[in-house]
């Protein structure tokens, strides 16, 4: 066991090593695409200074992750039923990256001639991710026997794993899988913070797969930490380029996935407690707003944008955020060993 750690930490930086080799031209690809992300009018004028900046560079994660995975298991994918499950979180990231990169492309319509654009309508965005969600589920549901933990979770502290229906179960993978990607999505507004948190929430769930002998899958979740850090080296503040809906929908969606099929989808909350929170503020600032007639609860949402305003620097929120983020991470693994 001690040996498929060692190699999935190795693949890990293996992919951090080839994404930080290829990331400096990638950014220069970018640049002269001129696919520049467009910037809120609302936000502070530190966010102004980032127009043009480089954006889509999620595919800077979901391309080499894809490769290197699946490189690493065709043969099991081939020969074997279990084998054959790292296809799920792969098809969730290549789907997911693809409704982000089409969003992403409409958005950047002002750098093109066209009329300003915000992206797809949330209408279409929700379509998509319900379509891609709801094959995933059927699929961890119903595909028998690649699936340990299908139709069933595994409960914190006691340890015992209780059976779902599968008309349950296939509703709530579908739930996670959306609202973990539309919670990563909210996050990515800082340099490096959407990054940093899930490369964090990616190695505790490789650490539980790997308590769980589920080595596929912990060396996707260690690839896709590498990844993540080899984006970071360039969307560090103050960023070379930014993640985009093609990186930042991705990562969530797979991130639940890793989570659903470990078993342990009952800890997200808990592992990934900052993009929880960036959800949930700008919830309760819609609710309060509506019934308050106009008031705010924050200073403005998502949540890191109210740490901002209230006189935090980037840098300070993103650090702040990651620690919480680790230590939840922690959190997470202790409660998934006991």
């Amino acid at each position: 066991m001690a040996g498929g750690l060692a190699f999935a930490l190795s693949v890990g930086l293996l992919a951090f090593l080839i994404g930080v080799i290829w990331g400096a031209p990638f950014v220069e690809v970018l640049r002269r695409l001129r696919i520049g992300k467009q910037i809120r009018v609302e936000l502070a004028e530190g966010h102004q200074k980032k127009a043009g900046t480089p954006t889509m560079g999620g595919i800077m994660i979901v391309l080499p992750v894809f490769l290197i995975a699946l490189g690493l298991n065709l043969v099991n994918v081939i020969r074997t039923v279990t084998g054959a499950s790292i296809l799920v979180p792969l098809f969730v990231m290549v789907g997911f990256a693809a409704l982000g990169a089409v969003d992403d492309w409409e958005g950047i319509a002002r750098s093109r001639g066209r009329p300003i654009g915000e992206g797809i309508s949330p209408r279409a965005k929700f379509i998509g991710q319900l379509f891609l969600s709801g094959i995933t589920a059927a699929v961890i549901s119903l595909y028998d026997g690649g699936f340990q933990f299908a139709n069933q979770v595994t409960l914190p502290l006691i340890g015992i794993s209780i059976p779902i229906s599968p008309v349950l179960f296939i509703p709530i993978c579908m739930f996670l899988i959306i609202a973990s990607s539309n919670a990563v999505n909210l996050t990515d507004g800082l340099d490096g913070l959407a990054g940093i948190i899930t490369a964090s929430a990616f190695a505790a769930y490789g650490v539980i797969a790997y308590i769980q002998g589920q080595f596929p899958l912990m060396q996707l979740c260690f690839i896709l930490v590498g990844a993540c850090f080899a984006f970071l080296w360039y969307n560090a503040h103050p960023a070379q380029m930014f993640m985009g809906d093609v990186g930042s929908l991705a990562l969530g969606a797979t991130l639940a996935t890793v989570a659903i099929m470990t078993g342990q989808w009952l800890l997200l909350p808990v592992i990934a407690i900052v993009p929880i929170a960036e959800t949930l503020s700008v919830i309760l600032q819609v609710i309060y707003f509506k019934l308050t007639k106009g008031q705010r609860l924050f200073r403005m949402s998502p949540l890191h944008h109210h740490f901002e305003l209230s006189g935090w620097s980037e840098m300070q929120i993103v650090q702040r955020f990651w620690l919480v983020g680790v230590l939840a991470a922690m959190i997470g693994i202790a409660l998934a060993l006991l």
